[in-house]
């Protein structure tokens, strides 16, 4: 799985990165559509999912969507570090396991933080001259990425989420 990932963002360019993430929000963006207060606050236990770790399969979709917000800008800070060939600190120093954690309150206002955080990333990465060939972070399941390698993980990591994400709405907001 390694492999193959590193290869497939080895194969895309910055522009489809960007392309798709673009389409994930908007994908994420019709869920909220389907939502209200009330049922995108309701969690629900997910079945195992490739990605999605036990403590993290009874979430909201609010939940969900605040957990991307923090991973998302976490992305954004490592991207600005190694682009200018220094260490991420900050956000982009956080602990994968417990800092991502999403507030049981999580809120209809994640839907904002979530659109905005993704939003925020592409016009990052769009005032980037270069990210292929950065310094590079490892990522704890995959090894070292450069700058160009977390703007691709940034989609996967919306991919992963995407599937909990519908499978959530499905069952809180059913009518």
């Amino acid at each position: 799985m390694r492999m193959a990932v590193k290869t497939w963002f080895a194969l895309t360019s910055r522009n489809k990165a960007s392309l798709r993430i673009r389409k994930s929000l908007d994908k994420y963006l019709a869920l909220a559509g389907l939502t209200n207060a009330e049922c995108g606050a309701l969690s629900v236990l997910v079945p195992p999912m490739p990605g999605i770790d036990d403590d993290m399969r009874d979430w909201s979709f609010f939940m969900i969507l605040e957990h991307n917000a923090i991973v998302n800008r976490s992305i954004t800070s490592v991207i600005k570090s190694l682009v200018r060939g220094e260490e991420p600190t900050g956000a982009g120093a956080i602990d994968p396991k417990k800092d991502v954690m999403p507030s049981e309150g999580s809120g209809v206002e994640q839907i904002e933080a979530f659109r905005a955080s993704v939003e925020d990333h592409l016009e990052v990465v769009s005032s980037i001259d270069r990210l292929r060939g950065s310094r590079c972070k490892r990522h704890s399941v995959f090894g070292e990425f450069d700058a160009h390698g977390w703007h691709c993980m940034f989609r996967f990591h919306l991919l992963i989420h995407y599937k909990q994400a519908a499978y959530v709405v499905r069952k809180a907001c059913a009518e």
